[in-house]
């Protein structure tokens, strides 16, 4: 008995196109599973901060007079502007945590949200600062933060006028499941003895299980004025 040539091949072809498939199935309901079983365990932990697209987002810049208008007390952050980000006088809104205990960020994606219970400007201390990395059609103030290098600088106005100069010293793109241990890391001026700002953002691949991003950006700053 003898069997085509032809026929083989068929046959091998149809088995890697199984098992491809097969291997695509197993992939897919891994990454699954571990985003709900990661997701359930987080449940009611701090996290470093609640980005989620599902929220009411604002995608709209504010008016020039609004912005000129925004007033906050003497010392307390008023604009965050960074030249090299086309970033000039985003509005610094007071923000605390959510329910879960995530740190929260402004409803407006232009706007950036500075964590009242942080270090606040000319005090000493580090300040937490996050912002929106875009909306579910317009980037956000914070989309290229991940560009940012070591020297670029941060300006921060106080509310009395006065302007902070922060020097970027780190930048990292840290995994959604180790970003709350690094908070602790964030909140610490990385050079001792000087006043220090952190900015937060979403970043990395997107997780429409979850809706929200598998990382975090964060960039750390020292004073330098």
């Amino acid at each position: 008995m003898s069997l085509k040539l032809g026929n083989g091949r068929e046959i091998f072809r149809w088995v890697v196109i199984i098992l491809l498939l097969v291997l695509f199935l197993v992939f897919f309901f891994k990454t699954a599973i571990w985003e709900k079983l990661y997701y359930e365990d987080k449940e009611g932990s701090q996290r470093a901060i609640a980005i989620e697209m599902d929220e009411e987002l604002v995608e709209v810049a504010p008016s020039t007079t609004e912005v000129e208008e925004y007033r906050v007390a003497a010392d307390r952050p008023r604009y965050l502007s960074i030249e090299k980000l086309g970033i000039s006088k985003a509005r610094v809104l007071p923000m605390g945590v959510n329910a879960a205990g995530e740190l929260s960020t402004p409803n407006n994606i232009f706007d950036v949200g500075w964590y009242y219970n942080s270090g606040k400007p000319g005090k000493g201390g580090t300040l937490l600062i996050d912002g929106h990395n875009g909306g579910p059609h317009v980037q956000g103030v914070f989309k290229a933060l991940p560009s940012l290098q070591e020297g670029d600088i941060i300006v921060i106005e106080r509310g009395d006028g006065e302007i902070f100069k922060y020097s970027v010293v780190e930048n990292n793109m840290i995994a959604l499941s180790d970003a709350n241990d690094y908070m602790a890391t964030a909140i610490r001026t990385p050079t001792m003895g000087r006043e220090s700002l952190t900015l937060i953002s979403c970043a990395g691949e997107w997780s429409d299980q979850q809706k929200t991003y598998m990382s975090r950006q964060f960039v750390r700053a020292i004073l330098i004025n």
